[in-house]
């Protein structure tokens, strides 16, 4: 192919050159120049491998048969230390065979020798653009990351800006950070703020829930094990800290993790080396630990349920994400950001909420937190008919908050009461402004149930002849 018209313009690339023939590997070195090239030219196979790993080239250019190391040992070598730097192979011993093994080696092109200086150079030019191109494709990739992973974590109360905040000034570093908070308030979600805040946000986000596995097989999942480490163990497992590596590991519930283990986590975090089970040898840990936990571990380590010395070398940087009910507003943000992003999935135009369903969701006091408000809405979203939600859609709504054992914090009441005084609350505080289906509905009781509990309370509608010769019983119904 000729590309005598190809037109080169000058980078600032910079590219090694490893050929153990000097008067080749200068004349190659002399075209990269006037090209408009920074190049460096060694005449080993070992030199070249050292300088590659020590230095920042964009590209190699490596004959295929060296004294010391053959072209295709410097691209494995090069992979094994995860360094991605595109190689190009020359040979003047053409092979179907040497071709293919050098392409699946790694090899980004493959050029026989003698070649025409402007198909060198055109093989230059495409991997260094392919190279470019990965390069902004990361860094698009990384900046998408970043933002969604940000915008991921919604709210504007105090608590949330605090989280956000810390975020923002440890994601930097390399320290290890625990994440405090009760289930549900999206620690996982921190997590990966954090990892795609980071200079790591190019390597893998591993997470593991530690109470979600056996304590035999998490040690194996974690740390990795040889073939035949133990019955069933047909292959080597390479374990989740390697398969982290460059990246972050996440390690979900790390209060369940077993002593024994605890033990040999420490050691990783010390030495910064993991060995997988029944193997011999050990493995660089370059991973960053986040660890996130719903209980105390203070605590814990005070019942002898958590070794202090990893509770220290875990905790260098403490993040408390707050629960839903001490984030005031954040509850009506989160729902509607839920309806929105389920209305859109499910195909459904659903605008907003009604307003006894927006004091439904400020009163009631959320255990479940923001994983148990987005199933709500979620439920509600599936079997609403309308284009607002309101607490009839839902009936599993309210049905939450009676799922309360008598003595519990029961919805909007300030107060623990018994689930038949919560329904006579309900009625009473909603009785004027919904009908009686959404009444029902909201209590997941019939009609008729209804009527019978109104009769017994004494409660009725403005208006009703029997709530006047009652002497205004609702009189004392607390305002919306």
């Amino acid at each position: 192919m000729n590309h005598s018209n190809l037109k080169i313009r000058a980078r600032d690339e910079r590219i090694l050159v490893i050929d153990d023939d000097p008067g080749i590997g200068e004349c190659i070195q002399c075209m990269l120049r006037v090209a408009g090239y920074d190049s460096v030219f060694v005449t080993s196979g070992s030199e070249g491998l050292s300088r590659a790993q020590n230095e920042a080239f964009d590209l190699v250019v490596s004959d295929l048969r060296l004294p010391d190391l053959s072209g295709i040992d410097v691209i494995r070598a090069l992979r094994e230390s995860n360094q991605d730097t595109p190689v190009i192979l020359m040979t003047s011993y053409s092979s179907i065979e040497s071709a293919i093994e050098a392409l699946r080696t790694g090899a980004t092109d493959y050029i026989i020798k003698p070649f025409n200086n402007d198909d060198f150079l055109y093989s230059v030019e495409r991997a260094l653009g392919e190279q470019r191109m990965r390069k902004e494709n990361a860094m698009l990739k990384r900046s998408l990351k970043r933002v969604y992973s940000s915008r991921r974590i919604i709210g504007e109360s105090e608590g949330i800006r605090r989280v956000l905040d810390m975020i923002r000034r440890v994601a930097a570093s390399d320290a290890n950070v625990l994440i405090e908070g009760e289930s549900g308030t999206g620690k996982e979600l921190v997590a990966q703020a954090i990892h795609y805040a980071s200079p790591r946000a190019d390597g893998p986000f591993v997470p593991i829930n530690c109470g979600a596995i056996p304590a035999d097989l998490l040690e194996s999942e974690l740390f990795g094990h040889a073939k035949g480490a133990y019955t069933g163990a047909v292959a080597a497992s390479e374990g989740l800290i390697r398969e982290a590596s460059g990246g972050t590991l996440f390690l979900d519930e790390i209060s369940e993790l077993a002593l024994n283990l605890q033990v040999k986590l420490l050691r990783v975090l010390q030495e910064r080396q993991v060995r997988p089970l029944g193997s011999k040898h050990t493995y660089a840990a370059d991973v960053r630990f986040v660890a996130a936990s719903n209980r105390d571990l203070k605590q814990a380590m005070e019942q002898g349920l958590f070794r202090a010395d990893l509770y220290y070398r875990l905790n260098v940087i403490t993040i408390h994400v707050p629960p839903l009910r001490e984030r005031g507003r954040d509850v009506e943000i989160l729902a509607q950001h839920f309806i929105e992003e389920h209305s859109r999935r499910l195909g459904k135009r659903i605008t907003g909420m009604s307003e006894a369903m927006r004091d439904f969701l400020y009163s009631y006091h959320w255990p479940g937190n923001v994983r148990e408000l987005e199933n709500l809405i979620e439920r509600s979203v599936i079997l609403a008919e309308g284009s607002v939600l309101s607490l009839q859609d839902p009936p599993a709504l309210i049905g939450a908050a009676k799922s309360h054992a008598p003595g519990e914090g029961c919805g909007f009441l300030d107060r623990p009461l018994p689930v038949e005084e919560y329904m006579k609350e309900v009625v009473r505080r909603y009785q004027d402004t919904h009908t009686e289906m959404e009444l029902a509905a909201m209590l997941g009781i019939g009609r008729k149930a209804l009527w019978v509990r109104r009769r017994r309370w004494g409660l009725f509608r403005s208006g009703d002849p029997r709530r006047e010769r009652r002497g205004g019983t609702n009189s004392q119904r607390p305002a919306p």
